[in-house]
Order: C-alpha cells, then structure tokens, then sequence
C-alpha cells in the first residue's frame, strides 16, 4: 500500500458562504413640485381648513405615499412640503423592503449541533432534474464517451440500456384486454393512496409516488410504489419468484440506512408493485452531479451512513450486489438509505456460520470488483466493499476512477495499480490529504479480496470512528 509524505492531520471542509440578493427597493415617490395656492389679494397662505379642503388630488397621493416620518406640510409658512427656494431637494428616502428569507446552504457545519452539522437537502425528483441532460446526451455517439470518466458518461449508458430492456420487456407484456390501462386495484388504492407522479425509470419498471390522505384530514403520506416489469423470456413462474425473493429480502431489514419495505401486491395488470418509504431529498447520484463534487464532511458523513448500512446487511447474511450512488436514496435532512435489492444474495442463512461464495456478474460496470471478472466464484461481501471505496471517490471527485476494473480493457484501471506499486500513489487518492482516509480507501480498493477491509473494519478503524454522523443519519430520519 502506497504511503504519502504529507501530513495526516485532516483539512476542514472549505465553507462556502449562500448566494445573497438584495431586492431591488421601491422608487421613491416625491412630494408635489407645485406652489400652494396664493390669495391673490395680499399674497398670504389660505387658512389650513381651506387648504385641506381644496387639496388638489396630487397633494394627496403624495402624502399618501411618502413615508410616516417624513415632514407634514406647514401651511404657516406657505411651503406644503416643498423644499425653500434655492435648497437642493433631498432624496426621499425609500421604503424598507422585508427582505426575502436566505435560501439555505445544502450543507452546513455547526459545532453545537449533533454531529458537528447538518444537511438541507430540496424535495427533487430525479426525473425533473436530469430531463435536460437526458435529451442531450442520449443522442451522442459512443465512441464520444470512450475515454469520459464522468458520472454523466455512465448514466447515458445505463439509460440506453434501460431502453432497450424497456422496449424487450414491453414485446413480452401480455395486453390486458378486459382492464384499463394503469387501473389499480381498490386493496393498493386503499391501503398506500392513488398512485402519482413517477420519479423513476428503469429496465425494472417505473417508480411512482402514492398519496395516501390522513383520516384526520391533516394532511398526506407519502409513500414510494415500485412497479416491476417482467425481463424479457421470462415466464411468469419465474418472475413470481424473482419479485418475492426480492420483496423477502428488503423487507426482513430494518435499519436506519435500509430502505423500509413495506408491502408487495399486484395491480390490475398483474405487475407486482413494492411498497416503500419515501425519501424526498432524491439519490446521491442526482445530489453529486448537481453538486459537482461535495464537501469533504458531507461526503464523509454520506459514507458513515453506508458502511453502517453495508455493515448491517452483512451481518444478516445478505449482499447488496449492486451497490451505487443511483441506490443509495437520501432524505431532506441527509439520512441515506440502501434501496433496490433486486441483484441481492443471501450468502448465509440464519442456522449457519460460515458464508457461501457467490457467482455471477452483476451491477453498474465501474462499480464492480475486478474478482468478478476473473474468478468464478467469490465472497459477495467484498463486491459490496469495493463498491463503497468507488463511491466514496466519486462523492469527493465528481468522477469515476475507471470505467471498468480490468487492466487489459482500462487505462485508468492499469495506471490505478501501478499508482499502488509506486512510493508517490495514485494521484486521485493521494489529493484526499488525510492519511487516515488514504490508508483505508486503499484498503478497500485492493484488487485481492482476500486482503481486502471488512466494513466493519471500515468503521473501526481510526478514520472510520473519527468520522461525525449528523443527526438524521443516527436517527434515518
């Protein structure tokens, strides 16, 4: 494992101060210009009675829309409000404006709160905020991608994927003669609300948000209806089981940084549709390329939260498999949330003690260990790790490290190891400062996963306990 010469001691994370905008002030309206009526005959001021009774219509607006402290006219001196001759007229000063309330920074660090900070996150749907990028980027060619590191280059993959798998899946639907279309069943309507708007798209199916109203009329739930699709060629007692060997994994954990499952049902068509929590603030994913890279604290805390996740899941003998920023679900306040084991393995069962190795080749390319590829059979805990190690660079970087974990096939993979071997490192690593941190993600990013970290290592170690989760991370609220 590569050593750095450079200091160990962390570098806080850079604050950056909120936009401010100061709301243009009102324009200034000025006292009437006119001279007061003079009595022709001796050329004093008229009485005060007369002269609020003949006020002409621009007087009055004036001293309607002057401010309270400005001077009243003095008809003694037959000046209503107008500056002496020969003084320069003072400006009218404007009228305060309530300033609009401060929008709040996404992230911010508060020592006397719990935790050291805390996370503003807006209520986004995915959908929304990556509209425009999928009707720019779906049209390039792949060979402009080739060599593109950016978390962008990714999605457009998986987008085209999804649909081609959407288009397949669709061949193999059976029409629904006697039903109409996106009809649901009373049970789903009753028990979760009508199902809305969709805020997420995949070969799987769509994920729409259910409106369920309070008996007490105080207001709605929320909650998350993953619809499923059947995989092309893939019979109905096939799917079945796949849905439900999802559904019992999901819903058998319970933790703060796991996903609440709540129900599995059919609707009218015969698709099964899961029942979840829902988390407003959105995936990670969305967050980091909106965001560009985050803060050093924000990302340390978002990785706590996962390995506290993984670490969970792990000890009740299930793999994630996929694990990836699309999949790791975030509430406004910044708990995160494993969601979607749809690739997930049991790879111990409750009566045993020792793990079943794995098989197969699964998940999102840059995400997947290098084991994967070269070993036929392999301990799904470790894919899980590494997986984390490439997130967390892709939290800090805006970027993935490779586009896939093989040296023949990858540039940047071959440059990793040999960045491993060398006394200098691998430059993307070696700019995270801390040596804490260096140390571990080296660890979890080693190609033998037999000397691979646990993630229960991960959070013993000196990196790992030092990092402060915020309070609704602790709590998954």
């Amino acid at each position: 494992m590569p050593s750095s010469s450079k200091s160990s001691a962390g570098s806080a994370s850079p604050h950056v101060s909120p936009r401010s905008s100061q709301a243009p002030s009102l324009k200034s309206i000025e006292a009437p210009s006119k001279s007061p009526k003079l009595n022709g005959m001796n050329g004093h001021a008229e009485p005060m009675l007369k002269l609020a009774d003949k006020s002409s219509v621009k007087d009055r607006l004036a001293r309607i829309f002057l401010p309270r402290d400005a001077k009243s006219p003095n008809p003694e001196n037959g000046n209503h409000g107008q500056t002496p001759a020969g003084t320069p007229k003072a400006a009218t000063p404007a009228p305060a404006k309530t300033p609009a309330p401060k929008e709040l920074q996404r992230f911010v660090i508060n020592p006397d709160l719990p935790g050291g900070h805390e996370h503003h996150l807006k209520s986004s749907r995915r959908q929304e905020k990556l509209s425009d990028l999928f009707k720019s980027l779906l049209g390039r060619k792949p060979e402009q991608v080739a060599d593109d590191l950016s978390l962008v280059s990714s999605w457009v993959d998986n987008l085209r994927r999804e649909k081609d798998g959407a288009a397949a899946a669709a061949a193999v639907t059976p029409p629904s003669s006697d039903k109409k279309p996106g009809a649901q069943p009373a049970t789903l309507v009753e028990k979760y609300g009508k199902c809305q708007e969709v805020v997420g798209r995949g070969a799987f199916g769509i994920v729409r948000i259910s409106h369920k109203k309070l008996e007490n009329g105080a207001g709605e739930k929320l909650y998350a209806v993953k619809e499923f699709r059947r995989r092309p060629e893939e019979t109905e007692k096939k799917y079945s089981k796949r849905l439900t060997a999802e559904f019992c994994i999901s819903s058998s954990l319970r933790h703060p940084n796991v996903i609440h499952t709540l129900d599995l049902m059919q609707d009218a068509k015969g698709d099964y549709c899961e029942v979840m929590e829902f988390c407003a603030g959105g995936d990670l994913y969305s967050l980091v390329l909106s965001a560009g890279k985050l803060e050093v604290h924000e990302a340390d805390c978002f990785f706590k939260q996962m390995m506290r996740g993984v670490e969970y899941m792990h000890e009740m003998g299930v793999a994630h498999r996929d694990l990836k920023p699309e999949n790791l679900l975030l509430t406004t306040h910044g708990a995160l949330k494993i969601t979607d084991f749809g690739n997930g393995e049991c790879f111990r069962m409750a009566w045993e003690n020792d793990a079943h190795m794995v098989s197969g080749l699964c998940g999102s390319a840059p995400y997947i260990a290098p084991e994967e590829y070269t070993s036929k059979e392999f301990d799904a805990r470790a894919v899980d790790v590494w997986a984390c190690g490439v997130i967390y660079m892709a939290m800090r970087t805006g970027r993935h490290l490779w586009r896939v974990a093989r040296k023949e096939e990858d540039e940047f993979y071959a440059r990793y190891l040999d960045g491993r071997q060398d006394e200098e490192g691998y430059p993307p690593i070696e700019a995270l400062h801390r040596a804490r941190c260096r140390n571990v993600i080296y660890s979890i990013l080693d190609p033998n996963p037999a000397r691979r970290i646990t993630a229960s290592q991960v959070l013993k170690s000196e990196w790992g306990r030092e990092i402060q989760v915020c309070k609704a991370g602790e709590e998954g609220l």
